[in-house]
C-alpha cells in the first residue's frame, strides 16, 4: 500500500526542542547537489576492489535512478526497503529515493532470512531493492527489483540516462528514513526520522568542526543509524569513504596507515581485535587525533591500551537508534576518571536525566533509567503507536538503559532495565559489576549473567574471555579482586570460560545466547 507523505500523520515527540537550522541546507537532495557543484571531482566512495565514484557521478546517477523510480510509480511517501550490502549502490539508491521524497529503510545485510522477513512485514514497503545473495526472506508479496553488483557500472538497468527528477519543496517534516533496531529484546522496531531530525543530527554531531574532506573507512553497516541519519553530514564533508567487503581489523589498520586517517571509529570489541594484530607496532598512526567508540562497553584496560597504541584520546559515545545516534559522550580532553569510568555528559544540544519507574527524577548516585531529550530523537516507531507511546514521555525518550549520575555530572551505566536481576532481595546491575572485573589483568572481556538459585532467587555468573596466555581464575580469586569495590551481594558466585562472547547482528552482546550457554554449563 502506497502511503503519500501528506497523509502520514506523525506526532514528532522531539520537535519541542529547538535547534537553529543554521546556514546549511542539509536535506539529502540539496547536499549532494551542492557538493557536486563545489567538489564534484572529489572521490566520494571507493569499493573494496578499488572502483571509485565521484560526488558528481553520485549526483548524476542518483538523479537518473530517481527518474526511473518515478516512472515505476514511486513518489513522495512511498516506502523503499534496501536489502543490500554496504556498497556504493546502497548510497545511490538511498539518494535516489530521497530525491523523489520516498522513505528509505535499510535492512541489515547480516540478518537471517527470518529476521529479514520479519523486518519487511513491519515495514510493508512499496518496493524492495535487493541483490543476489541478499534476497532471502524477501517474499513474493513484495514488489522487488534485483540490481547487479559489479565493478563496471553502477545501477545498470534502473536508470534513465540524462534524466533529472523534479525538485522537491523544502519540508522539514517529510519522513526520510527508517532505522531498524536489532530486535535484541523482541521483534525489530523501525525508528522514523524526518528532514528536521537529520538536520539536527548533522548539526549536533558534527557542529561544523570535522569537515574539510579527508579519508575515512566505513565503520558500520549502511543500514545502521550511524549512516542512515548522518549521510547529509558525511556527504557535506566532501571526503572519501573506503568500503570493505567484511569488517577486517588488519585491512582497516592498513587503511588508517596508508591514508593518514584522523580518527579510529569502531565498537569496543573491534578495537580490541585491532590491537591484537601482529605487526601493529610497525604501522604509522601519527595522523590519528581521536578514537571514538559506541555501541558496546569499553573496558578500562582496553581504553588504556588503545590510547597507548594509537597515541590519541578515546571518546566513548552513548546513544541509541531511537536517539538518532546522538546522546552522551566523554570529552577528548577528559581526565582519567571521566575517560575510563563514565559515559561522560550530555552532548551539546542534548538533555539527559535519571528517572525512576514513575518518571520522577532521581538524586545523584541513585540508579534509574536514562531519559534523553534532543531534536535528534526519532519521531516514532514505524507502524507501532503502542511501542512509541511506551518509550516517550512528552519530549523525553526513555532509553531502557540504567545509570546513575556522579556529583560532577558524569553518567555511569549500570545496564539495561531488562538485564537487572535480584539476588536475595537486592538489585544487581550487571554492567556495574562488569566494569569492575574488566580491570582484572587476566580478563579480556567479562559478562555477568543471572542464573536461577533455590536460595537467593538469582545469582551472578561471570562469563569470561581470558587475555592471551593467561590462566583461568578461580571464583574465590575473582571475588577477592572485587570485594573492596562491590557489595558482597553483587559479586559473582560462579565463573565459566568461553573463547569469545556471542554478539548479534549489530555487534551488541547477545545476552540471550549467553543465558543459554550458562544454562547448558550448569545442567
Amino acid at each position: 500500500m502506497k502511503i503519500p507523505a501528506k497523509n502520514v500523520k506523525i506526532y514528532c515527540y522531539s520537535c519541542q526542542n529547538g535547534l537553529s537550522s543554521g546556514k546549511l541546507d542539509l536535506m539529502l537532495p540539496s547536499v549532494i547537489k551542492s557538493v557536486s557543484a563545489t567538489h564534484g571531482e572529489n572521490i566520494a566512495y571507493v569499493s573494496p576492489s578499488g572502483k571509485e565514484i565521484t560526488y558528481k557521478e553520485l549526483d548524476v546517477i542518483s538523479n537518473e535512478m530517481a527518474v526511473w523510480l518515478t516512472n515505476e510509480g514511486i513518489s513522495e511517501g512511498s516506502v523503499i526497503g534496501l536489502s543490500l550490502p554496504s556498497c556504493i549502490e546502497y548510497i545511490v539508491s538511498y539518494l535516489a529515493s530521497a530525491k523523489v521524497g520516498a522513505i528509505t529503510a535499510g535492512i541489515n545485510p547480516r540478518f537471517t532470512s527470518l529476521e529479514r522477513s520479519r523486518t519487511l512485514s513491519i515495514l510493508s514497503p512499496n518496493l524492495v531493492i535487493t541483490a543476489k545473495g541478499h534476497d532471502d526472506g524477501v517474499g513474493d508479496q513484495y514488489r522487488k527489483i534485483t540490481i547487479e553488483l559489479n565493478e563496471t557500472e553502477f545501477i545498470q538497468s534502473q536508470r534513465v540516462t540524462g534524466g533529472s527528477p523534479q525538485s522537491l519543496e523544502d519540508d522539514d517534516e517529510r519522513p526520510v528514513c527508517i532505522c531498524f533496531t536489532s530486535g535484541s529484546s523482541g521483534s525489530p522496531k523501525g525508528a522514523l526520522f524526518t528532514n528536521r531530525q537529520l538536520r539536527a543530527i548533522s548539526e549536533l554531531d558534527a557542529g561544523g568542526s570535522w569537515g574539510g574532506g579527508g579519508h575515512r573507512y566505513a565503520s558500520t553497516e549502511f543500514a545502521h543509524v550511524g549512516v542512515m541519519t548522518k549521510l547529509p553530514w558525511l556527504l557535506a564533508t566532501a571526503g572519501t569513504t573506503h568500503l570493505i567487503h567484511k569488517w577486517n581489523a588488519r585491512e582497516i589498520l592498513q587503511l588508517i596507515h596508508d591514508y593518514k586517517m584522523s580518527s579510529v571509529s569502531a565498537i569496543a570489541p573491534q578495537i580490541a581485535l585491532m590491537l591484537k594484530q601482529d605487526g601493529i607496532e610497525h604501522l604509522d598512526f601519527s595522523s590519528v587525533k581521536a578514537i571514538v567508540t559506541g555501541g558496546a562497553y569499553a573496558s578500562v584496560n582496553l581504553i588504556k591500551k588503545g590510547r597507548e597504541i594509537f597515541g590519541a584520546p578515546w571518546s566513548v559515545r552513548y546513544s541509541s537508534t531511537e536517539s538518532g545516534g546522538i546522546g552522551l559522550g566523554t570529552s577528548l580532553t577528559a581526565d582519567e576518571y571521566e575517560a575510563l569510568h563514565t559515559i561522560g555528559q550530555p552532548r551539546e544540544g542534548v538533555k539527559a536525566k535519571i528517572c525512576d519507574t514513575s518518571g520522577s527524577e532521581l538524586p545523584t548516585g541513585e540508579v534509574g533509567e536514562i531519559w534523553i531529550s534532543s531534536p535528534a530523537v526519532m519521531s516514532c516507531y514505524w507502524n507501532d503507536p503502542e511501542e512509541t507511546a511506551k518509550v516517550f514521555d512528552q519530549q523525553w525518550l526513555k532509553t531502557g538503559d540504567l545509570a546513575y549520575q556522579t556529583p560532577e555530572g558524569y553518567f555511569i551505566l549500570a545496564g539495561r532495565t531488562t538485564e537487572m536481576y535480584i539476588r536475595g532481595g537486592y538489585n544487581v546491575y550487571p554492567l556495574e559489576v562488569e566494569g569492575i572485573f574488566s580491570e582484572h589483568p587476566s580478563i579480556a572481556e567479562v559478562v555477568i549473567i543471572p542464573s536461577p538459585d533455590d536460595i537467593m532467587g538469582e545469582i551472578g555468573v561471570a562469563v569470561i574471555v581470558l587475555e592471551d596466555g593467561c590462566l583461568p581464575i578461580t571464583i574465590d580469586d575473582l571475588r577477592s579482586f572485587g570485594v573492596d569495590k562491590l557489595a558482597a551481594y553483587k559479586l559473582p558466585e560462579k565463573v565459566i570460560y568461553v573463547e569469545s562472547i556471542p554478539r548479534n547482528t549489530t555487534d551488541k552482546i547477545d545476552r540471550r545466547e549467553l543465558k543459554e550457554i550458562v544454562k547448558r554449563r550448569n545442567s
